[in-house]
């Protein structure tokens, strides 16, 4: 069936805009930092309002899909859940992105390492751990370092923003990790042109899980859309 048969109304602008959502080409929702079960409320609606509106055929979570608070390397709140109560609240969340994005490659984030880290510390070998999926129950989900798509890179972010590994490597680079920060900056040369994408976080800045960051910027609360790797574009929430 042919366009004219399927929009035969269409024309000029609109009919540019259709070609361009109907387009055969990687169109990637790049989710940020959920910290789970600390995410803010209305953040899942919102991801999937922006999935629907760019016509995204392909999900990305950038990392830090869940807190671990209660095992965090750094103070942690004494009146906070302990560690079963908030494992079990976060695979509660988890499960309702589960539902909403069941295929999925999710970058792994300092925050999803820390009972790897401990395990680590504690000299426990790694055939006793469990996989991400396995705790989560989020059997479809491929949990990566990093993943290149379209000669673009996505990683949590760790060390360095997005810029800066774009600049670095000389290659398109999307991070999440930093809370505070949402852009795109491109770096044109003579023979090349590459971006790098902060796509902000849906933390919720309230909870005492960012307690440490309430003197810090504003959190960014946001998601980002990827274009056949030559069009990036933030999301934010409006708050």
């Amino acid at each position: 069936m042919s366009f004219n048969q399927i929009r035969p109304r269409l024309s000029g602008n609109k009919r540019a805009a259709y070609e361009n959502l109907t387009k055969k080409e990687r169109r990637i929702l790049v989710i940020g930092d959920l910290h789970a079960p600390f995410t803010l409320t209305g953040y899942l609606e919102f991801c999937e309002n922006i999935y629907a509106k760019y016509n995204c055929n392909q999900t990305i979570f950038i990392g830090d899909i869940i807190d671990n608070h209660y095992s965090s390397f750094h103070t942690t709140d004494p009146d906070g859940l302990g560690g079963n109560d908030e494992l079990e609240l976060a695979i509660e969340d988890v499960q309702k992105w589960y539902a909403s994005f069941p295929k999925a490659d999710v970058m792994i984030g300092n925050h999803d390492r820390m009972i790897m880290r401990r395990a680590f510390d504690s000299q426990i070998p790694k055939r006793w751990i469990k996989s991400y999926n396995d705790v989560l129950g989020t059997y479809k989900w491929r949990w990566l370092e990093n993943v290149i798509y379209d000669e673009v890179l996505y990683e949590h972010g760790e060390g360095s923003q997005a810029a800066m590994k774009a600049r670095n490597n000389m290659m398109s680079s999307v991070c999440g990790h930093t809370h505070t920060s949402a852009y795109v900056q491109w770096y044109v040369g003579k023979k090349f042109r590459v971006f790098g994408m902060q796509v902000g976080c849906g933390i919720d800045a309230k909870s005492y899980a960012a307690a440490y960051a309430k003197n810090f910027k504003r959190q960014a609360i946001g998601c980002g859309v990827v274009i056949g790797g030559h069009t990036a574009i933030n999301c934010l929430m409006e708050l």
